[in-house]
């Protein structure tokens, strides 16, 4: 039997839009992995602090240039979304809030919650 390349290809996400509960799967997969990006960051920071004034110097001039700020703005941001969600399947692993609608709800307030969280906790360092 021969390969017939006129048959069409079965869509993929072309064409399907993942639900939002799905994105917010996947985003919490990556948040997980940008935790430990940012926990490197930690590590150098403490080792430059532990080097001397000098190292340390060098790295606050990284970590205070703008965009240090935005590298430590977005390590907040994943932070929070990650602690927000995981609280979130915490929850779901007592078996509450499984319905779709609570689904859906829980994924809203899990954004709004990281996007104040983050802004608060800049306001008050910058402050």
């Amino acid at each position: 039997m021969a390969w017939n390349d006129k048959r069409p290809m079965s869509p993929h996400l072309q064409v399907y839009d993942l639900p939002v509960t799905a994105k917010l799967s996947i985003l919490h997969r990556a948040t997980g992995a940008a935790l430990t990006a940012g926990l490197l960051i930690l590590v150098f920071a403490l080792a430059a602090a532990a080097g001397g004034e000098e190292s340390w110097n060098s790295m606050h001039a990284i970590l205070s240039s703008w965009f240090g700020y935005l590298v430590l703005f977005g390590f907040t941001f994943v932070l929070y979304y990650h602690f927000c969600n995981g609280i979130r399947h915490l929850i779901w692993d007592m078996g509450k809030g499984l319905d779709l609608e609570s689904v859906k709800k829980s994924g809203q307030i899990t954004l709004i919650a990281t996007a104040v969280l983050s802004l608060f906790t800049w306001l008050i360092a910058i402050i």
